[in-house]
């Protein structure tokens, strides 16, 4: 099990990364519909000397570039926010004492408020909290211990 950097932050982190990841492949499912296409329709201003002196013409076209650039910026934004996800999910799933990974599943994979938590582990919302920190604190004691 990889404790190394796992914290509070990453932990509570996974529900926004996944608001994140849905609202880039959005963006790139739209990148292929007539209205995602208009928005990479792109004007520019040239000098036509053509007729032997500088004369502005504009230029309209589809920025080809620019689209795979931003596919490719979101698609490697994606693939980073899956591998945060994965690695949390698969610290999660570690954790051996079952109602600690329970805890761990409800407050940070799906969400849940401490209140909520204690009500379904028949436990009160403190020791739900202590848990928690213990937890943590006990995981990062033993990964320097590691070290």
């Amino acid at each position: 099990m990889e404790t190394e950097g796992m914290t509070r932050e990453r932990l509570e982190a996974y529900r926004s990364n996944n608001d994140e990841i849905k609202e880039l492949q959005g963006k790139l499912q739209k990148m292929g519909t007539e209205e995602g296409k208009e928005k990479l329709v792109e004007s520019d201003t040239i000098i036509d000397y053509r007729k032997g002196y500088p004369r502005p013409q504009t230029v309209t076209g589809y920025n080809y570039s620019k689209e795979q650039r931003l596919r490719q910026r979101y698609s490697s934004r994606i693939e980073k926010l899956q591998k945060e996800q994965e690695e949390i999910e698969q610290w999660i799933f570690a954790i051996e004492d079952g109602k600690t990974q329970r805890i761990f599943r409800l407050r940070y994979l799906e969400g849940m408020r401490q209140e909520q938590i204690a009500q379904k582990v028949h436990m009160d919302r403190s020791r739900v909290s202590r848990k928690i920190d213990d937890f943590l604190k006990n995981a990062h004691k033993a990964q320097k211990a590691q070290v």
